[in-house]
């Protein structure tokens, strides 16, 4: 256990300790495995792992805060950028979500969306997590009008059959399991997890199949150079087959990705030697994904240039790409917070609001880090907002 975060309670130790077990099984029964699999088990084993089972993780209380737990904001300039996609989509129209956080997102975007008459027929939430769903559904049921709740599903699966509307995804794609790579001697190897002998887990290098080193040689391709012996970061091979897994019975509409991340040739800078994976605990950051197995989360930042590929590869339009501090600005972040301001009761609670844009837009905070990324199918330019036109930066990808 690292000494600088806090010590779990008897409880989680011991939720942990199970996950743990179960990995080292795994292992035992088929020799040292990927740490795609490893990072699938520790966020997404069911009841055990980070984004499966029922610790709190956003907010104070939890881990990390979101941009949506900060207050409604960012939901109202979401919904004021896709509003236009959902009214040429139609009375059928759908909002669907990945995720859904606390269903703070959802509660602030549905409001938003009933003032600007731009209601969809379904609010769909895809909810990895039990425990979740039950807490968005309270949240919903506790805070919209009854016949917004009403519109309000949960999906297990990605729909199976074609729908239009808009396709929503805050902070999902750098939960995605990836692929750690190394390369020596001009090689590509992949990254696997192990069991030391003291039952840690360790990493183990062995060399990357197929899939993996050909996504490694399109990455050196791209960047046109090789990379140094010793270099290590991620990708992500798979990110086509999910996109098309998730978009690909959207037959019309707009699909938004906001994360953090860098294009490329940012991402793959050579003084960044080992690459971005990062875990939060307890509003702690590290860099050690082999402790606390499911208390934890694991995360790495997105390739948008990966992304647009993808986008691209699935029949989507990018439309834009932005820091998020530009695609709010350009979506109306200053009339949400005028308007919020001055309905605001106290002079603490403007302050509040004064802060949620700090946090919002600066670029030390999310403004830059965090960058909005939108694609379109089918939809004509009236349908899509147009000040983000005015503030794409895709040339740089």
């Amino acid at each position: 256990m690292d000494t600088s975060l806090p010590e779990p309670s008897a409880d989680e130790a011991a939720h942990s300790a199970r996950l743990a077990d179960a990995i080292r099984q795994e292992i035992a029964a088929t020799g040292p495995i990927s740490f795609a699999r490893f990072m699938e088990r520790c966020l997404y084993a069911p009841g055990l792992g980070y984004y499966s089972a029922g610790r709190l993780k956003f907010g104070k209380g939890g881990d990390f805060i979101t941009a949506p737990e900060l207050g409604s904001l960012f939901a109202r300039c979401v919904a004021r950028a896709l509003a236009p996609a959902v009214r040429a989509c139609g009375d059928a129209a759908v909002w669907f979500e990945l995720g859904g956080g606390s269903g703070a997102f959802a509660r602030d975007c549905l409001l938003e969306l009933q003032a600007l008459q731009a209601l969809p027929r379904h609010y769909w939430l895809l909810e990895p997590s039990a425990d979740l769903r039950e807490r968005q559904r309270a949240t919903l049921r506790a805070a919209l009008p009854a016949e917004l709740f009403v519109r309000c599903a949960w999906l297990d699966r990605p729909p199976q059959h074609p729908w239009s509307g808009v396709l929503f995804a805050n902070e999902v794609l750098d939960a995605l399991p990836v692929t750690r790579f190394t390369v020596a001697s001009g090689e590509v190897f992949e990254e696997h997890v192990t069991t030391a002998a003291n039952d840690a887990f360790a990493a183990s290098n062995r060399p990357a199949d197929p899939l993996v080193a050909g996504a490694v040689r399109h990455l050196q391709r791209h960047l046109e150079h090789e990379f140094a012996d010793g270099y290590r970061s991620e990708v992500l091979p798979q990110l086509p087959w999910w996109l098309e897994a998730i978009t690909g019975e959207q037959a019309r509409g707009a699909t938004l990705f906001i994360d953090y991340g860098y294009v490329r040739h940012q991402y793959y800078l050579p003084e960044r030697t080992d690459g971005t994976l990062l875990c939060h605990y307890r509003h702690r950051a590290h860099a050690n994904p082999f402790i606390l197995p499911g208390l934890q989360d694991i995360t790495a930042s997105v390739d948008f240039t990966a992304l647009a590929e993808a986008g691209l590869g699935a029949g989507f339009e990018l439309v834009a790409y932005a820091f998020q501090s530009e695609f709010l600005i350009a979506t109306g972040l200053d009339a949400a917070f005028t308007a919020a301001r001055a309905a605001a009761p106290d002079e603490l609670a403007r302050y509040a609001l004064a802060q949620q844009v700090k946090y919002l837009t600066l670029p030390g905070e999310m403004g830059e880090r965090f960058q909005a990324m939108l694609f379109a199918r089918d939809l004509d330019a009236e349908a899509v907002f147009p000040a983000l036109l005015a503030v794409d930066r895709s040339t740089r990808l």
